[in-house]
């Protein structure tokens, strides 16, 4: 269903006549640099004269789902990248010069990672260990001296000073979100993942140990310089919606005011499908936000957070990734339990009044079907030190404020079945993306309660019973009501749907009496209606 979006309009909220949201457009342009590494999943640092640090991640695809061929330690990433987007110049140093437990686990994958001025932090990881002799999830919290590391890495000097590491087993994670709010650390989500990757069964390879955190763990790191500790370690547990790894998170300026991060989808739940639902986190608690879904991104990617402060909206950009809905091309959600790889950019919106959208951005796409371990790498200058881009002080011209960098790159949407290695790809192209307020207002297509639901009834007119056919996004309870011309109920019916996808329903209102109706469905989240007609 396309509709202009731009300008979005919010009316009175709880705060009083809210201000009309600034309108702006994303915009891509790819930046070859030839001897940029291909990576994913990757760690990353920015220095002070803004070249990019890359450490850990993969150099191969999609991992395979034989237990000998995925996760191979030839394919780990062993070496530390220096990039400098202005230049495009890369340098490289090789990270076997370190100790065996720092060169384990800086060559591991879906690390948790943070920067906190010129340090970064790395914990965990997931990859080979020779110490271990298995594939482990690391125990270990590293700091990497930013700035030192790169003019050793640039002047090929010793790189050895400037990485110190600890071991705490409370942060024996991966696939998790590492986020910094006034000095307070938030590790969320994630798993503790030892032994091969075999999905295939024991029958046909080794097993493994798998355990979600299902928690919020937040602490301090005490830095020094020298010495490195952790402090003020507190958990909070929810078995539901905290049982979430491999997603995004992103830094909020909630409507009240109140800085925090949501966490977005991701997967799995314990229906084996990418979570719908979100968490907002603030340093009070966490919220589960259950009455918005989430369709356009379920897994790790690009991800871009942009503060309007004069009409006191947040928006958050996804760029491609993996995906369990898309929108097809009539507008209306379509469903994939395989999870594909998309070309989806989109945007969900929190608006001033707390209501939340979200938008397919029609008017563009990632060029292929990459994004999946991608990170948005910002240009800071334009942004707060919660790392969300200030919108309002933008030019109102096309304005460069961050690129997009590496991730899988699939040959085609579904691979992962007959995945032998060669369907896909660690990218090393990298994406300018850019704010541009002076563009005219472009098509944009909405999930709209219809467009979600897709209600059709028939046959229409009807005599005796009635076929429904909508599409279910969530498990659990629906209500079907039909009110006359009147307004007044005459048929009501609730009912449990265990799967999500496209249902069929049979109704049976014969009894009515010939005449015009209105036939209303909701999941308790979304409502859809149509006329219906009784000979």
């Amino acid at each position: 269903m396309k509709k202009i979006l731009l300008p979005l309009l919010t009316f009175a909220s709880i705060f009083g006549w809210a201000q009309t949201p600034e309108e702006f457009a994303i915009e891509i342009e790819p930046l070859t640099i030839a001897t940029a590494p291909g990576v994913h999943s990757y760690s990353f640092g920015q220095t002070t004269d803004h070249k990019w640090v890359i450490i850990g991640g993969r150099i191969d695809g999609l991992h395979q789902r034989q237990p000998f061929a995925a996760f191979l330690e030839q394919d780990n990433n062993k070496n530390v990248f220096v990039i400098d987007p202005i230049t495009e110049e890369v340098w490289s140093s090789d990270l076997s010069v370190l100790s065996d437990s720092l060169f384990e686990q800086l060559q591991s994958t879906n690390q948790n990672f943070q920067q906190r001025d010129t340090m970064l932090y790395i914990i965990g990881g997931y990859g080979r260990s020779n110490l271990a002799n298995d594939h482990v999830t690391f125990p270990n919290v590293t700091a990497v001296s930013l700035d030192e590391l790169s003019d050793a890495v640039i002047n090929q000097s010793s790189i050895v000073p400037f990485f110190r590491q600890i071991v705490d087993t409370n942060l024996k994670v991966t696939g998790g979100q590492l986020a910094l709010l006034d000095d307070t650390f938030y590790l969320v989500g994630g798993q503790l993942f030892d032994g091969r990757y075999n999905p295939m069964g024991p029958d046909h390879g080794p097993g493994f140990v798998q355990k979600y955190t299902n928690e919020i763990r937040t602490f301090n790191i005490d830095d020094d310089g020298v010495n490195l500790s952790i402090s003020n370690f507190t958990v909070q547990t929810d078995t539901i919606n905290l049982h979430r790894r491999d997603y995004n998170m992103t830094p909020q300026i909630f409507p009240n005011g109140d800085r925090g991060f949501t966490a977005w989808s991701g997967v799995f739940d314990y229906s084996d499908l990418p979570y719908l639902n979100s968490v907002d986190i603030t340093p009070a608690g966490y919220t589960v936000n259950n009455t918005f879904n989430q369709y356009l991104s379920q897994y790790h990617s690009a991800k871009l957070p942009v503060f309007d402060s004069t009409a006191n909206t947040m928006h958050t950009i996804f760029f491609g990734g993996m995906s369990q809905f898309q929108l097809d091309s009539t507008g209306n959600l379509v469903e994939d339990q395989e999870v594909p790889f998309v070309r989806t950019i989109s945007r969900i919106t929190r608006y001033s009044d707390g209501s939340m959208s979200e938008i397919d951005l029609g008017y563009i796409r990632m060029p292929t079907l990459v994004g999946a371990g991608a990170e948005f790498i910002p240009i800071r200058s334009f942004y707060n030190d919660d790392e969300i881009l200030k919108l309002n002080p933008i030019p109102q011209n096309k304005t460069l404020v961050g690129y997009i960098f590496g991730g899988i790159e699939s040959t085609a949407a579904n691979i992962f079945f007959s995945n032998d290695g060669t369907q896909s790809s660690a990218s090393n192209v990298i994406f300018k993306v850019f704010i541009n307020k002076s563009t005219a207002s472009l098509d944009e297509n909405e999930l709209t309660d219809k467009t979600i639901l897709n209600l059709k009834a028939y046959p229409n007119p009807y005599k005796g019973k009635l076929n429904l056919e909508f599409f279910s996004p969530k498990h659990g309870t629906y209500s079907i009501t039909m009110h006359d011309a009147q307004g007044k109920m005459v048929y009501e019916e609730e009912f449990k749907i265990a799967e999500i996808g496209t249902i069929q329903k049979k109704l049976n209102p014969s009894k009515l009496e010939s005449g015009s109706y209105f036939l209303r469905i909701t999941d308790g989240i979304h409502v859809d209606s149509i006329k219906i007609i009784k000979k």
